[in-house]
């Protein structure tokens, strides 16, 4: 069974320590002081699958002052981090609480398979729940199989209660 317990990490940080069967591993919140490693993890993610990135500084710069409002939450797991998730939040008209995003998940390749990206979901959700979201939303590419196994795993799904049909995400570029 998987438990969370939260310890203090020094003056106003909290650290979630995620205890899994086979392995333990460390969750904690970014803060902007982290905005630079949480920048780096991005940016690998986006090189890794081909994606374009603004680059390290431009991520850095808006993550400090992202992480540092109210709408945004890092959370990193290893030491040095190795993984990296990425939580928005926003009104939402239909629940009391807000709508809470996944937007990023990432581990790095050499330390995929060890439970990393389970703890990194586990605290999104604990944090998200904290927060007053009734649901955790997630995009995923619908030919990235691994990434779609993996949140069905967590008990994510793709269609609503009794449909059969999935949903779909429809974007279009205001720029």
């Amino acid at each position: 069974m998987l438990e969370n317990i939260l310890r203090s990490a020094g003056p106003g940080r909290k650290v979630a320590e995620v205890a899994t069967p086979r392995q333990e591993h460390l969750v904690r919140r970014a803060t902007a002081a982290d905005s630079a490693v949480v920048a780096e993890l991005l940016d690998a993610f986006n090189r890794e699958f081909d994606t374009p990135s603004p680059g390290t500084e431009v991520l850095t710069a808006r993550l400090r002052r992202m992480i540092a409002g109210d709408h945004l939450v890092a959370l990193l797991t290893g030491e040095p981090a190795v993984g990296v998730a990425v939580l928005s939040f926003r009104p939402n008209v239909w629940q009391e609480g807000p709508a809470a995003l996944l937007d990023e998940l990432y581990v790095r390749p050499g330390t995929r398979g060890q439970r990393f990206g389970h703890a990194l979901l586990e605290e999104a959700c604990r944090v998200a729940r904290e927060r007053g979201a009734e649901t955790l939303e997630i995009n995923v590419d619908g030919e990235d199989t691994d990434t779609r196994r993996f949140y069905e795993a967590h008990g994510f799904a793709n269609s609503e209660p009794g449909a059969t049909e999935p949903m779909f995400y429809y974007y279009r570029d205001l720029v």
